[in-house]
């Protein structure tokens, strides 16, 4: 990883990064919790993740959107746009203000897939193909970092303020960020526009992620998982409520325990993904789930945090894994709508999981529920183990010396354009 930290160019656009994803790590729990305190209601709190995640229908448009711009002035003007949009936040005094945290919510999952889809774009013009693994790892580090302090903080700005001082720093952090990248030069070409129907354009994505046969598996098994992971938004709010006895801000705490074991997930991934390849790293991030969900069944404080802690080093694994093979396989050209379509093929699974899990939860034991979720995810994890051999390990392949010397320009593959 200390290669890709080397490069000026990367230590800017990763220090921009910081701030939003600080302001990231606060926002999705937090609204939830305040859906919750608002009303009382579990279903509540998953239905504001729902908001979330819905916005994922429309990816494959938004994709088209962000492959028409440079990535790095789009990237800055979706950070100004999250910025924007917490505003409604600041008039939130009752649960008759529940739908303005819905309505953020949507708006919030709107901005993500931009600023996901641009991101991705960007790091691939910045990044040479065999320090990808370093740089994702290098972003999830942080973000798995966040997970100790970003959801406390969140809980406490709530707890504090009843929500403004929430906004108001998601606000701050969001247009730090854009003002530091804005700082970053990095020579783009201008996209260019293809005549072609707009049914075209919008699949292009798809028939990328589906034509492509390591990426297609490791697709279809991280569906597999998501059709029931989508259940953990708000099965874990039940777990802790009837389970540990804990008032719902305490989901905060399992979080930030997770995230310790995300951080060191974060820094070893890059290793792992060179020893065993992406799809074994992906299969490997989801087995690591199950002990939570199985020690889950006999609710125990101690058992929680321990398994919290390996299910935190699982998450950067499963997502550096996926990221470095989407983005090593992809052209850059299709980098937004190939973004896009993995988050809607992805995502609009995890958005019915959640809708259902809002459901069910209020209907069935959380207890039942986590049973199938073990279940359906050790098949998910099985699946992307068989393909392993798609992906085959570079242990050997150690990041080049010779492209340490960024200097803020465009970045070109041995093979074309990046």
């Amino acid at each position: 990883m200390r290669a890709v930290l080397r490069r000026p160019d990367f230590r800017l656009l990763f220090a921009g990064l910081f701030f939003s994803m600080t302001a990231e790590s606060m926002l999705v729990l937090a609204l939830a919790i305040w859906a919750k305190d608002l009303t009382g209601s579990d279903g509540m709190a998953g239905a504001a993740i729902l908001c979330v995640v819905a916005p994922v229908v429309f990816a494959p448009l938004l994709g088209v959107v962000v492959d028409r711009f440079r990535r790095r002035p789009f990237l800055i003007a979706a950070l100004v746009g999250s910025a924007v949009m917490l505003t409604p936040l600041l008039a939130v005094d009752g649960r008759e203000d529940l739908w303005i945290i819905f309505a953020v919510a949507i708006c919030y999952g709107v901005s993500y897939i931009l600023v996901s889809g641009s991101l991705n774009g960007l790091i691939k013009e910045v990044i040479p193909p065999d320090l990808l693994a370093e740089a994702n790892g290098a972003l999830q580090t942080v973000r798995q970092g966040l997970r100790l302090v970003g959801p406390l903080l969140g809980a406490a700005l709530y707890a504090a303020t009843k929500g403004w001082g929430l906004a108001t720093l998601g606000m701050a952090g969001f247009l730090i960020a854009a003002a530091v990248i804005a700082v970053l030069r990095v020579r783009e070409d201008r996209p260019e526009r293809v005549e072609s129907h707009w049914l075209t354009e919008v699949g292009a994505g798809v028939r990328h992620l589906t034509g492509s046969v390591p990426l297609r598996r490791a697709l279809i098994g991280n569906v597999i998982s998501i059709l029931v992971f989508g259940f953990s938004e708000t099965v874990f709010f039940a777990f802790v409520d009837q389970g540990l006895h804990r008032p719902p801000a305490f989901i905060g705490v399992l979080i930030s325990v997770q995230g310790v074991g995300g951080l060191l997930g974060g820094l070893t991934s890059p290793w792992l993904i060179r020893r065993v390849g992406e799809l074994s790293a992906n299969a490997i991030g989801i087995a690591l789930f199950l002990p939570l969900l199985l020690t889950s069944l006999t609710p125990n404080l101690g058992l929680a945090f321990a398994t919290c802690l390996i299910s935190g080093f699982g998450l950067p694994y499963l997502l550096v894994g996926l990221m470095t093979l989407m983005q090593r396989t992809t052209p850059a050209a299709l980098m937004g709508r190939v973004s896009a379509a993995m988050d809607a093929l992805i995502s609009a699974p995890q958005t019915l999981a959640i809708g259902f899990g809002a459901v069910l939860v209020e209907l069935v034991d959380f207890r039942v529920l986590l049973v199938v979720m073990s279940a359906v995810m050790a098949v998910s994890a099985l699946y992307l183990w068989a393909g392993r051999g798609l992906t085959p390990p570079s242990a050997g392949a150690q990041p080049g010396e010779d492209e340490l010397v960024g200097d803020g320009g465009a970045v070109r593959e041995r093979e074309g354009v990046v």
